[in-house]
């Protein structure tokens, strides 16, 4: 079973008042500075996303901020939140003000808007792609020289081999690698993917069968499930644990080429899935702060040539066909299938996988009850 720690700090109850109201005024303060649009005659914008985009967005936000000023004269700064995706939803939720969220699956976002209403219902239909400027897909990241001979999903389930991937009940990332591996699956059962949208075939259901032994004993091998895709990376690269990632093409590529890349080597599977991280307005915040207008030029400027060539830079496929062609010779062709084809969209595929009781808790279940 993956290992996972817990700690907890205990005070006395007369502390707990103090600490409380310590907690009060520190939150007071925070809004001060990133709960309003100005700051010291600045625009301030907070974009809540996930976690392995830091780098790309520490060079976006530069490229905006230069941007706007030439165009308004007005400086912006746009802060940074990141962590699982999962989590960083559910910290939107409970009150962290964001402007725009940049998270890994529309799910997330769905949540936010169904759970807080800050959110257009119709949020996706604002911006190209489904509102997604630029797309990845699912690979493995091995030690250098591959030692144990790695080379698709099949080699995840093998008994010499530890596997390292992230939580799927608090990364989106982890959710797309689970995805991933269940899609290979189905298509290694079925041969032809559109078959699964006949779920009551007896063909389909013996399949799905199949593919839940499949990923459970991809899950056998993982030892560590950090919370986020970056601490899952640092786990495998830092740590040095596990044989294999399960990553993010960017994840992987960043590792490979700049990060330690001396270490370790990428590997394609023959089969992944699409990956679409999508981005919105957070409207219920920048109304009431008036950001409104910065936060939309922000999000537009995504797809701008200057930001889709940021975008490949750091390793993420621009959406724009014309950038995407000038780093053509950085991702590797792979066959990709995409959640709607295979899961019939992401509130299902989060309802019957992900949610509490769902195939996900299951095969922990199972792994639980094979280890006793």
């Amino acid at each position: 079973m993956p290992t996972t720690t817990n700690s907890k700090l205990r005070f006395p109850i007369h502390w707990r008042a103090c600490l409380a109201a310590f907690a009060l005024v520190a939150l007071c303060a925070a809004a001060t500075v990133s709960g309003c649009g100005r700051s010291d005659s600045r625009l301030v914008l907070l974009n809540v996303s996930y976690d392995p985009t830091r780098e790309l967005y520490r060079e976006i936000n530069a490229s905006f901020a230069q941007y706007w000023l030439a165009k308004t004269g007005q400086q912006v700064e746009i802060r940074q939140s990141h962590g699982g995706s999962g989590k960083q939803a559910r910290a939107v939720i409970d009150g962290l003000q964001a402007d725009v969220v940049t998270l890994a699956l529309a799910y997330d976002i769905d949540v936010i808007a169904a759970r807080t209403g800050l959110i257009a219902a119709n949020w996706q239909e604002r911006l190209p792609h489904r509102s997604c400027p630029y797309v990845s897909t699912i690979v493995f990241l091995v030690r250098k020289g591959n030692p144990k001979n790695i080379q698709d999903w099949e080699d995840l389930t093998r008994a010499d081999v530890d596997v390292v991937t992230p939580n799927p009940k608090t990364s989106g990332g982890a959710r797309w690698n689970y995805l991933a591996a269940w899609g290979y699956a189905l298509k290694r059962e079925l041969g032809d993917l559109s078959k699964v949208k006949n779920a009551s075939a007896p063909e389909v259901q013996k399949a799905q069968e199949k593919v839940f032994e499949f990923v459970r004993a991809i899950f056998s091998r993982v030892k560590v499930m950090d919370t986020g895709a970056r601490g899952a990376t640092n786990t495998f690269i830092q740590r040095g644990i596990g044989d294999v990632l399960i990553a993010w093409e960017n994840e992987a590529l960043l590792a490979t080429r700049e990060v330690g890349g001396e270490n370790v080597e990428l590997v394609v599977p023959s089969v992944s899935i699409l990956a679409e991280p999508p981005v919105a307005v957070v409207d219920g915040v920048v109304d009431r702060r008036g950001t409104r207008a910065v936060a939309e030029a922000y999000l537009q400027f995504l797809y701008t040539p200057e930001a889709q060539r940021i975008i490949g830079r750091h390793y993420y496929r621009p959406v724009n066909p014309t950038v995407a062609q000038e780093f053509a010779d950085v991702f590797r062709p792979v066959e990709m299938f995409t959640v709607d084809d295979v899961f019939g969209g992401w509130a299902k595929a989060q309802k019957e996988h992900f949610d509490d009781s769902g195939t996900f808790d299951r095969i922990m279940e199972a792994q639980t009850s094979v280890s006793r």
